[in-house]
This record gives structure tokens, sequence and C-alpha cells, in this order.
């Protein structure tokens, strides 16, 4: 077991990360302070299996913990959705110490943090990931949204949860296509942060492709320790934080254009990476080289590297609708090695476009 702090003064919590994780779950909910009514959140795919599991842990911890499942998929990060549950938290009577549990991937985290940040200004909120993508991006560092029709993410907060516990056994049930989306995002912190932990994906490829479990915690915690040291000094984005957005302004267009359902995130950050990597060789950032070996892992990881059903002007017109947009200039994050990137707003439409058309299977 390993333990990750993210640092933010009154708001700090700790990441827990191994495998069987019932008694630190536990012992944590009992000195937590929290009322008797708890709201657990989770999905159609992942409540059958292991709901009944974390209700009678909490049960144990002292909890009445009701069920909200959800339909699975992007499509229920919606204000129709979230509706429904601020509905079923006003029913149960929650109060404003009643823990809200998101049991499942980064959808229900969002989802259900959206609605621990914004039912009755703001309920006690605890992280339950079960999938990779979820356990080293969306639970960690307090970013909760709902989508718009016209864009991903674009009615949210930051709001912090009170703990996150990463049951790796919980990974077990995975479908192989969910243990690579993942990977897309544990790529991002090796290029964003960390060389040697990049080269240490390149040379484990295999135990990483299968999460073994040596593998699996350290990437997983060394993911989340990224995060976590990017998060504590810049929690709302005003700077550093916008590195961890490395791949994502393509990403979400690519997101939009398929409809939320062709491409997981973590598919659509790999190929959004590919295409940074081509607008910093096209900017004279780094060598060609690198833009091969790059594009190459990804490859070796199962991911894509090119996008179907995509246009480029509409995937042009997408990224000013962009969160990370300000004044109509968009802010890149491109690389200038393995291990370190800059955000740039200067990048000329030509460029932009050249690898958007590259990236379109």
């Amino acid at each position: 077991m390993r333990k990750v702090k993210v640092d933010l003064g009154s708001k700090s919590y700790d990441i827990v990360i191994g495998y069987g994780l019932e008694k630190e779950l536990v012992h944590f909910v009992r000195q937590a302070g929290f009322s008797q009514q708890a709201l657990i959140v989770t999905d159609s795919n992942v409540g059958p299996l292991y709901v009944d599991k974390i209700r009678s842990l909490l049960s144990e911890a002292g909890l009445s913990a009701a069920v909200a499942q959800i339909p699975a998929g992007e499509s229920s990060k919606c204000m129709a959705v979230a509706e429904s549950l601020y509905t079923k938290a006003i029913q149960l009577g929650l109060d404003r110490k009643s823990p809200i549990f998101a049991l499942g991937g980064g959808v229900v985290g969002d989802l259900a943090g959206f609605i621990a940040a914004t039912y009755m200004r703001g309920v006690p909120f605890v992280q339950l990931p079960t999938s990779l993508l979820a356990q080293v991006d969306s639970s960690v560092g307090g970013k909760v949204a709902v989508n718009h029709a016209l864009g991903k993410n674009l009615i949210g907060s930051f709001y912090q949860p009170q703990a996150v516990f990463m049951d790796l056994a919980l990974m077990q049930s995975l479908p192989k296509r969910e243990i690579y989306t993942g990977l897309g995002e544990i790529i991002k912190y090796g290029i964003i942060y960390d060389r040697e932990f990049f080269e240490f994906l390149e040379t484990n490829q295999q135990a990483v492709l299968e999460l073994e479990p040596e593998a699996a915690v350290h990437m997983i915690a060394r993911s989340c320790e990224i995060k976590a040291a990017v998060v504590s000094q810049d929690e709302q984005e005003a700077g550093l934080r916008r590195i961890l957005n490395f791949g994502h302004t393509m990403a979400h267009a690519i997101e939009k254009e398929t409809g939320y359902v062709r491409y997981n995130h973590g598919e659509a950050v790999a190929i959004g990476m590919v295409g940074a990597a081509d607008i910093s060789c096209q900017l004279g950032m780094i060598p060609a080289t690198d833009v091969v070996r790059v594009t190459q892992f990804i490859r070796d990881l199962q991911l894509p590297v090119q996008a179907e059903g995509c246009t480029v002007d509409a995937m042009y017109a997408d990224i000013f609708h962009d969160k990370k947009t300000v004044g109509g200039k968009v802010n890149w994050v491109l690389m200038s090695d393995i291990g370190t990137v800059v955000s740039r707003n200067d990048v000329p439409e030509s460029v932009v476009r050249q690898a958007m058309a590259a990236r379109i299977g």
C-alpha cells in the first residue's frame, strides 16, 4: 500500500493506493465525523459488481448508504442526470455532513463530485475510482463537472474530495480497452513532468499492459504523485496546472465530433498527444525523432494515433469552445523535450490545421 498526500492546506487529503483497502476505508469513515445518511453514486457497469460490498463496508463503519445508479457512459455526465441525483439527495434528507461516495470511473467521479460541490453549497465527497483512467486522472485534483452540448466539462467547479481510495483489486474486472485508455493519461505524466518515468513505461511495456501488481502500483502512485505535486502548487489552474492538459485540446475536439461514444477519453488524449507533439515539432521545439518515439510508444500500448469521423474544419472550430481558450487564443501545451512542456497561445492556424489533418484517419 502507498499513500500520496495532496497538500492543499486545510483542504489536504490522502490518496490510498493498494490491493484490499477495506480496513483503511472503514477506519477513515469511522473517524471522519460524517452524518449517518450517505449516498453512493455508481453506474450500470460497476454497480452490479461492487456496490453491495461497498455498502456493507460503509454499514460496518456506521453509515446508512443509499445507492443511485446511473447509466454507464459519457452521456450521463449532463444536467438532466445531475438533477435526478439532486432529487435523490433531497428525498433521502442528506444534510451538509452527509457524504457522497463516487464508485466508478471518471464519469461517475466527475458527476458525483459536481453534485457534492453544489448540493447545499458543498457536502463531503469520497472518491472510490474503479477504472485505471479515473485512478490516475479524474479522481485526483478536484475538478468536477458536467458536459454541455457545445463542449465538455464547461459547467463545473474545483472541489476537493475528503479522500481517494484506489483499491486495485477492483480493476480485475476491467476490459482490456479500459486498461489501455488509462495508459493514455499515464504516458502523459512522463511526457510533461518525468522523463525517467516515461522511460520506465517504455522499458516495462509488457508488465504495464498486463497491470502486473508491482508495475501497476508504481505507475499509478507515480502518476498520482506528479498530479498531486502540480495541483498542490496550482489548485485552480492559474498557471502550472495547465501542463496537465497536454493532448487534451485536440482530444476534446475529437470527443465532441465523435459524439463521446467512438473514443474513450484516454484514447482521444493519445491522439491529441501525437497532435501536440506534431505541433511542437513544426514550431522547432522538438526534433522529429521525438515525435516518432512518442507515436510509436502510444501504438505499442494499444492506443490509437488517428481519429475517424472527424473533419479539420469542425475540430478547429471546436477548440475555441474549449475552456482553455482565453480571449480567443488557444492555450496549447507543447513539448520542449520528453519530460518538459510549456504553454503557448501563439500557434499559427496553419500549423494546427496541418497537425489535425495528419490525425484524421
